[in-house]
């Protein structure tokens, strides 16, 4: 029996298959943070050790690097580490949505609207409405990549269709589409702030 159904397997589904085993083999997310914030550490050190540096494509200025091995560049860390968390722009609205979408899913709100987006969509018509979905999705800026892209998953594998897939076209939605929102969305009054400055720097 399972001789036949891997016969039944075409490219796509050794592909996705290949990609969750993959995925599941990664570490933690708390992990991988922690192991992508030792190496900024270590390549501080390392990026000091041969000097390198750039040049403000604005300003001409140049920037060093900071050697964050050195006692000065732990005081840095340490000094900067709650100003790096609070000044973080798509932090406040990402907490907010994801505390709404706690909520939603203690209430179930979250089971009932993916069963009724499979029920009232058509098979067919999953697939071009998740991408459209992850375009909109840039109306509460960042919240697509939370919330969107796992929720691809779980409408697909309710049809009984791979959820990487799922996963995969949320994605291209959330990114492909970002800042090319049909609608306003976040960025579109930043972008309208920079340009203000901008011209009024005389920078354009």
């Amino acid at each position: 029996m399972k001789k036949a159904i891997g016969k039944r397997r075409n490219w796509t589904d050794w592909i996705l298959m290949g990609t969750e085993k993959f995925g599941n083999a990664l570490p933690h997310p708390a992990t991988l943070f922690a192991i992508f914030a030792l190496s900024v550490v270590v390549l501080s050190g390392v990026a000091d050790f041969f000097n390198w540096q750039a040049v403000h494509p604005g300003n001409n200025e140049t920037i060093g690097v900071v050697n964050l091995l050195t006692v000065d560049g732990l005081h840095q860390i340490l000094l900067g580490m709650v100003r790096n968390f609070t000044d973080f722009a798509p932090l406040g609205i990402v907490m907010v949505a994801m505390l709404g979408i706690g909520i939603a899913e203690s209430s179930g709100l979250i089971g009932t609207l993916i069963r009724k987006l499979v029920l009232s969509a058509p098979h067919k018509m999953l697939t071009f409405v998740i991408v459209l979905s992850g375009i909109l999705s840039n109306t509460a800026s960042d919240v697509g990549y939370v919330l969107l892209i796992p929720l691809g998953g779980i409408i697909f594998l309710a049809v009984d269709r791979h959820p990487i897939a799922g996963m995969a076209a949320a994605f291209a939605g959330v990114s492909g589409g970002f800042s090319a929102n049909l609608i306003l969305g976040t960025i579109d009054r930043i972008i309208r702030r920079s340009c203000t400055n901008c011209r009024s720097d005389n920078y354009c």
